[in-house]
């Protein structure tokens, strides 16, 4: 219910969540897709009901661009999924990316363990993500962690797994998709909750009984996570498998490394290009900020490109450092 994208959709609608305009469900073909479009107005998203990474997505800005967008989509929700299923939604302009991590067990037990500002990316692929988020207020925060586990219930599901929400200039907040499984950016929570996800997540799956409860989940200081990617910046981060040559991680206090590389490994042309995760945490988010530079100065990856120097440049970047940024940033800021 909760991994086909337009089937979660329409269950958040039953369950008084707030969701983002758009087909009732999939499209059923162009002539729908163009109907619903008209309906709502442009712009609007066609996204594959089985997507993620990024894939299966295309913005259409007017109606003589829908018919070859639809296509497309189809095309390439086939080829990554294996579903050319797809659903239309009205696109939101310059949002926020905001999701909440939930534990949930088969005994009814759901609890979330906050937010996360996932914001950055590049071809609608998060590469820097942090929690708490800085366009969010306390109350915004227990509002969304109310809707995240309420969502989880009203589906009978157990496990770890990620409700995901797109935040509005206005503060309004709409259910984006739902993430059943553990998430490349679960590293940030733990460090923040000091709880091992996975771990939790192992527990949950041998039928244990959920011990934490949401009143002792304690919060504490600011964590950063910048992924590590094997890809070209400079050529529309164009992934560059080959063999590590020279290889230096950082460490220190406030640092950790999630990799499985090392120097001589060979990265293969068949996979995403992360290759690592570097996160911090401080005390503040100035202090997360501080250490996650001078862990990406510290990082030497030779043999392949990676873009440890474009995030660099987004981690010094003064907007980024002030929390004045969107899901446009990157287009906006960085590659101007």
């Amino acid at each position: 219910m909760l991994g086909n994208k337009s089937n979660a959709k329409e269950l958040m609608k039953e369950a008084g969540v707030p969701v983002i305009p758009g087909s009732e469900g999939s499209v059923r073909g162009l002539k729908d897709a163009l109907k619903i479009a008209n309906k709502i107005g442009y712009p609007v998203m066609l996204k594959a009901a089985a997507g993620g990474g990024g894939k299966g997505i295309r913005i259409v800005n007017k109606e003589e661009e829908l018919e070859a967008s639809y296509n497309l989509v189809k095309q390439e929700a086939k080829i990554s999924f294996n579903d050319d299923e797809i659903y239309l939604e009205k696109f939101i302009k310059n949002p926020r990316h905001v999701e909440i991590q939930i534990l949930a067990d088969e005994h009814g037990n759901v609890i979330h363990l906050g937010e996360r500002d996932c914001s950055i990316q590049r071809k609608n692929q998060k590469i820097i993500e942090e929690t708490p988020s800085t366009a969010i207020d306390e109350k915004l925060r227990n509002k969304m962690g109310e809707a995240a586990v309420k969502a989880a219930k009203i589906a009978g599901y157990y496990s770890c797994g990620t409700i995901e929400f797109l935040v509005d200039s206005d503060k309004n907040f709409y259910f984006m998709e739902m993430n059943t499984r553990i998430q490349v950016e679960h590293p940030i929570t733990e460090e923040r909750t000091g709880i091992d996800i996975v771990k939790a997540q192992i527990k949950i799956a041998a039928g244990e009984t959920l011990k934490l409860k949401q009143k002792n989940i304690e919060f504490r200081g600011h964590s950063i996570e910048c992924r590590i990617n094997a890809e070209n910046p400079s050529k529309n981060f164009m992934p560059c498998p080959g063999t590590i040559t020279g290889l230096n991680l950082p460490g220190g206090n406030g640092v950790r490394i999630d990799t499985a590389i090392y120097e001589g490994y060979t990265i293969p042309p068949s996979y995403d290009s992360m290759i690592a995760k570097i996160i911090t945490h401080g005390e503040t988010r100035n202090e997360a900020i501080s250490k996650m530079k001078r862990a990406l100065e510290e990082t030497v990856i030779e043999g392949v490109d990676s873009n440890v120097d474009f995030l660099l440049k987004i981690i010094k970047n003064p907007n980024f450092i002030r929390g004045n940024f969107d899901t446009s940033f990157i287009e906006k800021e960085i590659l101007k």
